[in-house]
This record gives structure tokens, sequence and C-alpha cells, in this order.
């Protein structure tokens, strides 16, 4: 892997816009880990459990996607709001599983939603580093003058796309789509920090080789031997090597850059990848462990959801009392990473809900 600058990235704020609400749509199908058992053997299903600390996930069936998900959520954010569809201004879908090639999946919600023609509505390819992307342009919007309401649908399927027969993949992901309500604020909750950054030459180290409009099957590497390329390749050395090279120094820098103290953040919040390697980063940067809310155990790694999903998930009680002062982390596929630090709360409406399937 190629020498990556660790305090690279793009350091931005915003200011003038708050999260109203935030919303997790979940499949039904709770995916236990006695499930491998039967195609790994319990020794192997255990040994690789004690990496990736997943001991449960939600996977989505063959009829439902990640917009589906982020359909539901979003009608019962918008009802718990009181935000009527004529009053979205934007609408972006994050997620690297859409519904199609084509046309966007945010023009599909959009016509489910019965938003507005004049509601802006696209798709943004981004996985592991997605939200904090999807708020700062989300905020972006909001401070130019382009919109006054933004929803972010933020999620992936990732069990469609592993291969059932390799374990490091199979058992680590699970299911999630989001949907967070932006609006504008205007009593001033301070400015929001954000440190984006990205590292293209990793990029075939997380992959799916085909599928698309080119077959990077067909490059000799020999990492692809005898692997499905239609399922996701993950070289799990080169990203935990990135990992530790990058997303230490971004904690760091991303502290530094928001002009605040360790001590006066509320949490910090981590994609959740791996618990081993979420363990190693928060002693490397000597991070408080208890401000570390770790929740991969009950979901897996669910890509781009699982910062908003953590967020619900591990804070939901106090976020609906008050306001906290929270620094976000995504990094992972492209390579790819982001940082937010931010004032959030108090929320009226932060809730995970169970899909229901239609009769």
């Amino acid at each position: 892997m190629s020498k990556v600058d660790s305090l690279a990235g793009k350091r931005l704020k915003t200011q003038g816009s708050k999260i109203a609400g935030i919303v997790a749509c979940l499949p039904t199908n709770l995916i236990a880990n006695d499930y491998f058992e039967q195609k790994f053997g319990a020794d192997v299903v255990q040994n690789v459990v004690k990496i990736i600390g997943v001991e449960q996930r939600y996977w989505a069936t063959e009829s439902i996607s990640t917009a589906d998900l982020c359909c539901q959520a979003a009608i019962h954010l918008m009802s718990k709001l009181d935000w009527s569809p004529e009053s979205i201004d934007a609408l972006i879908f994050v997620s690297q599983t859409p519904d199609y090639r084509l046309p966007a999946s945010a023009c599909v919600l959009h016509g489910q939603l019965h938003l507005a023609s004049s509601c802006l509505a696209f798709d943004i390819n981004l996985g592991c580093s997605a939200y904090p992307y999807a708020l700062w342009l989300g905020m972006n919007m909001i401070q130019s003058g382009a919109a006054e309401r933004v929803l972010l649908a933020v999620g992936d399927t990732g069990s469609r796309f592993v291969d059932p027969t390799d374990r490091a993949t199979s058992m680590l992901f699970g299911d999630a789509g989001t949907v967070t309500a932006l609006e504008r604020c205007h009593n001033s909750t301070g400015d929001t920090f954000f440190i984006l950054g990205t590292d293209g030459k990793g990029a075939h180290n997380l992959i799916i080789p085909c599928g698309a409009y080119k077959d990077y099957s067909l490059v000799n590497d020999s990492r692809l031997t005898d692997r499905n390329p239609n399922c996701l390749f993950m070289d799990g050395s080169e990203i935990f090597n990135f990992t530790l090279q990058v997303i230490p120094s971004l904690v760091t820098s991303t502290i530094d850059f928001s002009n605040y103290q360790l001590d006066e953040f509320d949490s910090f919040l981590f994609h959740q990848a791996n618990s081993f390697m979420l363990k190693h980063i928060v002693k490397k940067v000597k991070l408080p462990a208890d401000k570390v809310p770790i929740n991969i155990h009950k979901f897996g790694n669910t890509s781009s959801a699982s910062i908003p999903l953590l967020m619900i998930d591990k804070m939901s009680d106090s976020l609906r009392e008050k306001s906290m002062k929270l620094a976000m982390f995504g990094f992972g596929v492209g390579y790819s990473w982001g940082s937010a630090t931010m004032n959030i709360g108090p929320i009226e409406v932060i809730d995970i809900i169970d899909y229901e399937e239609e009769s």
C-alpha cells in the first residue's frame, strides 16, 4: 500500500443548520452466529467473532432494498416531525447498494415520498465514510440558501454483496437504512467542523470486481483467484494498515480543528468496522473508553448506516433531553475518510423502527 499522508484531508466548516431528527429502519430477519456454525464450524466462528465482535446482525430479504428501508424511515421521520412533503427542498441518497444502475434511487424515493418537483434529488456512491460527507453536503446546501430542509437517506444492505462462503465478510455485515432530517437553524448552535479525505490508491483493496461497466476480475490480481467476482473482495490486512495509519491522526486533527479540548466532548462515534480495530484506535489515541460507544455486536458492520445507527441506539435518551458535543469518524472503502464535530440536540425524533412488509 502506498504511503498516505495521515494528516491529509480538506478542512471545512458550516453553520446555520441543525439535525432535527434521525430514524433508522432495520429488516426483521435476525441472523445470529449459530447460523454460520453449520457452514464454518463452531471453532472457526468463535475465532472470527473474537476479532470482528459481531454476535448478530439483521439481513434484508431479496425483496427489500436499502431504499425500501430508507423510505419507511423517511415516512416515520416526516410524520413525527410534522414535515409535509412539499416542505422538503433536497433528498440525498448515499449508499453503495442502490436499487438500480439507473435511475437514481433518490428519484425513486422522491416519487414514493410524494416530494415536490422543486425538490433536488440525487445519489452519492459512498460507503464507510458516507455519513460525515452527507452531513457536510446537506449542511452546505442549507448554508448556501439552496435549501431550508434536507433529508439524508444513508444506508446499505451489505448482506446482498457478500460471498456466503467467505467467512471474513459473510459474518461481518448487517443491513440498515437511516434518514437524517436537517433544517435551517436561526439560533446558532455553533460551527460544524469537517475533515474529508481520500486515497484512491487503495480502491482495489475493498471492491466488488464485477457488476457495473468494468470488470476488475480480468486484471491479473492473484488475490481474486477462485473468488466470486460478483461479491465483495476485502484485503483485511491492507484495510487494517490503512485504518491504523490514517484514523488516529484524523481523530487528533479533528479535535484540534474544532478548537475544543478532549474532555469537552460528550462522545466519539466511530464507523463500526470491527471491534478489534476500534479498540486499538481508542487505545492508541488515548480516548476515554466510556465515551466511545460500540454496538457492532448487535448490528454488524452496516457500512454507511453505522454512525447514525450508533447514535440512535446508544444516545437517544440523552439526545432527546439535551445538547451534546459529538465527534464522528467514518473510514474505509475508497479509501475514503471523513470526520465531523458538532453540537447535536435536543432532538425531537430519534427512533429505530422495524421494516414492515407490504401486504
